[in-house]
């Protein structure tokens, strides 16, 4: 769950604050959790027909490994290096929190029954395999300093996190757009790390990433049809706030500087690869009957759209003046 999207602090994102209004004002948390309880039981078959398993074993290169006592680790000994060294770091250490989201995750939605219940557990499992998988990867081959790992895991975990809003549209909407930013940084980590097995690592997560997030997608897709005028403001709320849970890690804003920079997260991809395709699959500009509320949340969604396409055009200028490597030649 990589926080890379205040990487495009460099490029000046817009600042158009959300109206807030509290879309579970209106209606019953647990009458809305409860019908939709068999859509998320349909999802969750579905999920469990498509999800493959796998064993972080298999993706790791023990032959490399050493015994770090007889022989400690130096800076010289990693492969990766500069800004792949730094989206490994901020991958694995907020994959790390992992107990923290599962509290958030069983508060928004473990107080259904059945189906929801399931969703959570099996969510946190598949959740739990990434950061097993990124810390085999990286102490084996030495590409980050064991020491600097832990002592940022213990940061992170006793730092926690906390979303600012926990009801069952707004959780929905947040899971959505995080879950596909994860994938969307994971999967450019691994191609501009130049490493085939850190690309194979992040290939396998990602997947895991993408089928969560078409869950949840799909679970608010049939929320909008239950109560359209509040999924909709729970939307729009999301999208102008939105930060994904990386930041508490030390240096996170010069790090997510760099991330941006080599293109692995920036405000482009967020927009054309993370907020764009959700929000026409929800057909959000289009839906009809919504509320005075709603209309105005579509009406500042399309003000931020606006002042983001702005902030794109500035970074991008100042980019073309630097020499920074830059992941689009690798796709």
């Amino acid at each position: 769950m990589t926080d890379l999207l205040d990487a495009p602090i460099v490029a000046a994102p817009p600042v158009v604050e959300p109206a807030r209004i509290d879309a579970s004002a209106k209606i019953d948390e647990a009458a809305l959790l409860l019908e939709l309880e068999p859509e998320v039981g349909r999802l969750y078959d579905r999920h469990a027909s498509i999800a493959q398993e796998w064993f972080p074993h298999d993706f790791i290169p023990y032959r490399l490994g050493r015994d770090f006592d007889r022989e400690p680790w130096t800076p010289d000994q990693p492969r990766l290096t500069g800004v792949a060294q730094t989206s490994f770091e901020i991958g694995l250490l907020t994959e790390d929190n992992l107990p923290s989201y599962h509290r958030l995750i069983h508060g928004m939605f473990g107080r259904g029954d059945g189906a929801w219940l399931n969703w959570v557990g099996r969510w946190t499992a598949e959740e739990g395999r990434h950061a097993i998988v990124l810390r085999d990867y990286l102490t084996v081959t030495r590409n980050i300093d064991p020491i600097a790992l832990e002592r940022g895991r213990m940061t992170q975990l006793q730092n926690g996190y906390e979303m600012h809003s926990t009801d069952t549209l707004h959780g929905l909407a947040y899971v959505t757009f995080q879950e596909l930013a994860t994938r969307i940084a994971h999967r450019n980590t691994g191609r501009y790390s130049d490493d085939p097995v850190a690309d194979r690592i992040m290939v396998r997560i990602a997947t895991d990433e993408n089928l969560h997030m078409v869950f949840y997608r799909d679970v608010l897709s049939a929320a909008l049809k239950l109560e359209p005028s509040a999924a909709v403001r729970a939307i729009v709320d999301e999208v102008l706030a939105f930060k994904m849970p990386g930041a508490g890690i030390p240096g996170f804003l010069r790090k997510a500087a760099q991330i941006a920079k080599a293109g692995i997260y920036d405000l482009k991809v967020h927009r054309d690869e993370v907020l764009m395709p959700i929000l026409r699959h929800w057909k959000i500009f289009e839906l009809p009957g919504l509320d005075a509320a709603a209309e105005e949340a579509r009406h500042r969604l399309e003000e931020y759209l606006a002042k983001l396409d702005e902030s794109i055009a500035r970074f991008e200028e100042r980019l073309a003046l630097s020499s920074v490597p830059r992941i689009a030649a690798l796709k």
